[in-house]
């Protein structure tokens, strides 16, 4: 096991790309004892001549031929400061009071136990983790230990009244989901590995209105401001921020983070508004470097890098959407998908209406999870279950998962997580780029209306510009047709259950808890679209799919969600959220930004068609947005905000 951990690892680095191992009995290279791994180096890079000697000699005191499998205590022999860097590397919390007291006693003051081991441990976690050589899971782990060690200093640090004010960070970083945005996993992983590379870390939260981010940035002097958010909307937030640091004076560095950012986004349309450093930060792995950057001696010349890189950004896409040809809303609307409606009628729904459930059985709901996003939100890039064969991160996935697993255990047994969900089906006609819903078959003075939006980029002869309403049989076809619309959460105790463990200082599990409630909200969709297509519209009853089916979309009709590249508008989700009073039947909210809240929530409608596929909607004209801003009753300023992602001209 040793010498394929050792032959991986740098045969990885040398430049190979492909392997075929048994991720069972693959060691991870940093947990390889040392003395073992030193002779399986000796012999695999041949750096000396008793290479084999040497290692069968210490095979012959392995019992059987194979080390036992027993917890290993010989580093509670070491000095105290080692075993404090031991435990946290090893993300071990079981003698961390222990050691922390006898660090403390060793050295005299709280502050020097901090700045001293616990300090080295955490810049060795930083040092692997930068190299490649410990996983983001690992590292929440090592921030799980040091939070627990400053827990058992902080009574002495407060006796001492010295602490934070002679404390030196690396930097001061304040961390903000913006206004109307209530997702902060991926922040939260960010503040955790910057903590562990010695940056003191103001996390402020979420729906955080701009005046605050900037006033706690003057009040607390801080060295960076970082912003975060997931829905399209907090883009446009993102840029509001940056022009209000421009106005009031700022000269700090600026982060943009999230799961809809971009290096690009960040370089058309938020560094132009301030004239100070502003960078795009991929992931947490890419935290730690940037912000290093933008707090050392090298900062201006880094800055002076980034800003001539996104001024070629800004450049060539200027030159792209020059150049993408786009024809006018009304030939695009001419070149509209065409089914043919009358030979796909769907069944009549086994009822029409409005259906709730609250307290929906978490055991059910887990069946139906998909886990590779599980493993994308910890940076564990790979697709499950064939991770967990992985040469560098099947150890590391596998480790994860199980204790994904033990807290979804948990939250079972001891009920933790509430998921809550509401769907209504309805008769429905497309009317234009409109679908009309109605109170009654027949479809007579709409009881809702979903506004679509048209493809307009150019395409070859015969390919249609699609919108969603073609999906749906016009109302002058006279062909019967439906649709559904969903809220669904598996949020309710989410942050209860997260706070719960930040109050332990266990941060891992912390965001282990809200990672989980995002991966049940998920499935609690594919579970809900199930049911409907085969119990309560039944337009699909003799389906029969496996998980992999169902997460690959093997399945007739779909369920697009605003926010999404088909139906970018977040806006539509108050028309879902009216039409089944998502409030009432679920206790699900919408912001001021059309953010979800429970934050692990889902909506969307369902179409049946069979010719009913997920698409890009792509850059749209301002022909088109006048029309739609017109049809939803909003002011054309009010449109391009909504749509500013999608837009294929500057507005103004």
């Amino acid at each position: 096991e040793a010498l394929h951990s050792v032959f991986l690892y740098h045969a990885i680095r040398a430049g190979m790309t492909m392997g075929i191992v048994n991720a069972g009995q693959l060691a991870v290279y940093e947990e390889i004892e040392p003395g073992l791994r030193e002779r399986a180096e000796d012999l695999v890079l041949n750096r000396r001549p008793d290479a084999t000697e040497r290692l069968l000699e210490y095979a012959a005191n392995l019992k059987g031929g194979k080390r036992e499998k027993k917890e290993d205590l010989a580093w509670r022999g070491l000095p105290v400061e080692q075993r404090l860097s031991h435990a946290l590397v090893q993300g071990i919390t079981d003698h961390i009071d222990e050691d922390t007291a006898a660090a403390l006693k060793k050295l005299g003051r709280p502050l020097l136990v901090i700045e001293g081991p616990l300090m080295d441990g955490m810049n060795v976690v930083g040092d692997l983790f930068g190299a490649g050589k410990m996983f983001l899971p690992q590292v929440v782990k090592s921030a799980r230990v040091m939070k627990k060690a400053v827990a058992y200093l902080l009574p002495y640090l407060e006796a001492e009244k010295a602490g934070a004010a002679e404390s030196k960070p690396a930097g001061r970083i304040l961390l903000a989901t913006v206004k109307g945005d209530v997702h902060d996993i991926g922040k939260n992983i960010v503040g955790v590995v910057l903590a562990c590379n010695s940056f003191e870390v103001i996390d402020l939260g979420v729906m955080v209105p701009c005046d605050k981010i900037l006033d706690t940035a003057r009040e607390k002097k801080v060295d960076i401001i970082g912003l975060s958010g997931l829905i399209t909307p907090s883009l446009e937030e993102m840029a509001y921020v940056a022009k209000e640091m421009q106005r009031q004076g700022f000269t700090l560095p600026l982060l943009i983070g999230g799961a809809t950012t971009s290096k690009l986004h960040t370089a058309v349309k938020i560094a132009p508004e301030y004239q100070g450093p502003v960078v795009h930060v991929l992931d947490a792995s890419r935290g730690v470097p940037v912000a290093s950057q933008l707090t050392g001696a090298g900062r201006d010349e880094f800055a002076a890098k980034v800003h001539a890189e996104y001024a070629v950004l800004r450049q060539r896409h200027a030159t792209q959407r020059s150049e993408t040809r786009q024809v006018s809303i009304s030939e695009a609307r001419a070149r509209r998908l065409r089914p043919d409606f009358a030979r796909h009628v769907p069944p009549r729904p086994a009822f029409l209406g409005v259906r709730a459930f609250a307290n929906y059985p978490i055991a059910e709901i887990r069946r139906r999870i998909d886990w590779t996003p599980f493993f994308q939100t910890w940076e564990l890039k790979g697709k499950y279950p064939e991770i967990f064969s992985d040469p560098v991160l099947g150890t590391e996935a596998r480790r994860l998962y199980d204790e994904a697993q033990e807290l979804l255990e948990q939250i079972v047994r001891d009920k933790k997580l509430e998921a809550r969900g509401v769907f209504g089906l309805f008769p429905a006609a497309s009317v234009g780029d409109d679908i009309e819903v109605y109170a009654g078959e027949d479809r007579g003075e709409a009881r809702a209306v979903f506004h679509t939006l048209r493809q307009q980029m150019e395409k070859a002869e015969g390919r249609p510009s699609l919108a969603l309403s073609d999906f749906i049989a016009p109302k002058e076809s006279g062909v019967p047709d439906w649709i559904g619309a969903f809220a669904v959460t598996a949020g309710h105790g989410a942050d209860e259950l997260a706070r719960a463990f930040e109050a332990q200082n266990d941060p891992y599990r912390a965001i282990m808890a809200k990672a989980l409630a995002d991966r049940l909200a998920e499935a609690f969709a594919e579970l809900l679209h199930e049911r409907v297509r085969q119990e309560f519209w039944g337009y699909a009853a003799a389906e029969n799919l496996s998980l992999e089916d169902l997460i690959a979309e093997r399945y007739r009709g779909i369920r697009p969600a605003p926010g999404y590249p088909a139906c970018p508008e977040h806006t539509e989700k108050r028309a879902i959220f009216a039409l089944l009073q998502a409030e009432a039947q679920a206790g699900m909210l919408l912001t001021e930004s059309c953010a979800m809240w429970p934050a692990a929530s889902v909506s969307g409608f369902y179409l049946s068609h069979p010719e009913a596929h997920y698409f890009g909607l792509g850059r749209i004209g301002r022909d088109q947005v006048e029309d739609y801003a017109r049809r939803k009753g909003m002011s054309l300023p009010a449109a391009e905000r909504w749509l500013a992602s999608v837009l294929a001209y500057e507005p103004g």
